[in-house]
């Protein structure tokens, strides 16, 4: 019997090319997809207030490799009013709906004593949830957050930098402000009270302690970052403990001008530079915003146990720091994030290699260009690690 060559050449040909297909099909089915992936993009979600948390957590490569240790950053500059902030704005917004005490689209008024970061986190909410931000701050406050707050439309209400004793301190004149509106009967005014109100400390201890325990997906050695109202380590250390275990150190990141570095190491509030005819009244002498008390407030009390050191920085090793994380990392960073990063360093070198060590990475460097950023400018693109340490 003759055999059809054409025939079976196509035959063979149309199974070669099922085999084919089979095989590119198989392929597609079994291969890890997310290695195609570009990023990880989050869900669809509505209104700014939706983009707060779930922030991103870094690996600072430059202070890695110097130490031996793997140094992470927790990005909360990413938030969209571009720090931790907003995590407690929110959280205090949401409580006082609960309580009746804010109505959105009721002229209601969120009054706030702040040095800066906070009150932008209230004026961009107050815009997004239907009220209005009313906020008292230190005259002296870096002119970018100013022009910030004004174009958010907030109501700013500048006082002289003085002690908390003082009536007419920003804090105080927030309160007062509050308790004069709703004094009118009209109960239109809440004083949100950052240093002193639970939901801070608390936010922290729900949602991003949490969210560092499950980006690290390990043991977390250390936990570093400074105090302002107290509430992010307060809130982050407490859960660590508690989840990861007490060989989990948290420390204290604390400027210059500070107490609350003795405060930890010593049980002593006093720094050397409160000495009399030594220090600029009424407030810490640093350049750093943000961080750093002579008193003990609400939501720091309610981590101070968990603490297990502080680190003391000056303001010349974070304006260095601030430069060269910039230069070797691209990273531009405020000046409480540099801060926390130089503690970071210390710690590496002091407990020695192989530690994971986790820092907030708190606001932009494009808030403080005018004070902070102005001096950094003038450190040299080449300063070392090795120097910032020297000192």
């Amino acid at each position: 019997m003759a055999i059809n060559w054409r025939s079976a050449f196509q035959t063979s040909a149309a199974v070669l090319s099922l085999v084919i297909i089979l095989k590119e099909l198989h392929g597609l089915l079994t291969r890890d997809t997310t290695k195609d992936k570009l990023t990880l993009l989050p869900p669809r979600t509505r209104g700014v207030e939706s983009l707060i948390g779930n922030t991103p957590l870094i690996e600072i490569k430059s202070l890695s490799k110097f130490t031996g240790c793997k140094i992470y950053a927790k990005l909360e500059l990413t938030n969209p009013a571009g720090s931790a902030k907003d995590r407690v704005a929110l959280a205090i917004i949401r409580n006082a709906e609960s309580e009746g005490r804010l109505v959105p689209h009721q002229g209601n008024i969120i009054y706030e004593g702040t040095s800066g970061s906070t009150g932008i986190s209230f004026a961009v909410l107050a815009n997004a949830l239907g009220y209005i931000a009313h906020i008292c701050l230190p005259d002296d406050t870096s002119p970018e957050k100013l022009s910030l707050l004004t174009a958010l439309g907030a109501e700013i209400e500048p006082v002289k930098p003085a002690s908390i004793v003082d009536p007419n301190q920003y804090t105080n004149a927030a309160r007062r402000g509050a308790d004069e509106v709703n004094a009118k009967g009209e109960n239109k005014a809440i004083f949100a009270d950052q240093f002193e109100n639970d939901f801070n400390w608390r936010i922290h201890y729900n949602t991003t302690g949490p969210e560092i325990v499950e980006q690290m997906g390990e043991h977390i050695d250390v936990f570093i970052n400074g105090s302002g109202t107290g509430g992010t380590i307060a809130g982050v250390g407490r859960y660590l403990k508690e989840v990861q275990g007490q060989d989990t150190r948290i420390i204290l990141a604390d400027p210059q001008g500070s107490g609350l570095a003795n405060r930890v190491n010593f049980g002593v509030m006093y720094d050397s530079v409160e000495r009399e005819g030594t220090r600029r009244r009424h407030q810490v002498d640093t350049l750093v915003e943000g961080i750093g008390l002579n008193r003990l407030t609400w939501n720091f009390k309610q981590g101070e146990k968990f603490i297990d050191e502080a680190i003391r920085v000056t303001d010349s090793q974070a304006l260095k720091m601030a430069k060269y994380l910039c230069i070797n990392d691209g990273l531009f960073w405020g000046s409480s994030s540099a801060i926390n990063c130089v503690a970071a360093v210390k710690t590496a070198l002091k407990y020695g290699p192989g530690q994971r060590i986790v820092v907030i990475a708190c606001d932009s460097g494009a808030r403080h260009l005018s004070k902070f950023w102005k001096e950094a400018t003038k450190i040299p693109n080449d300063v070392t690690l090795d120097e910032i340490l020297a000192e």
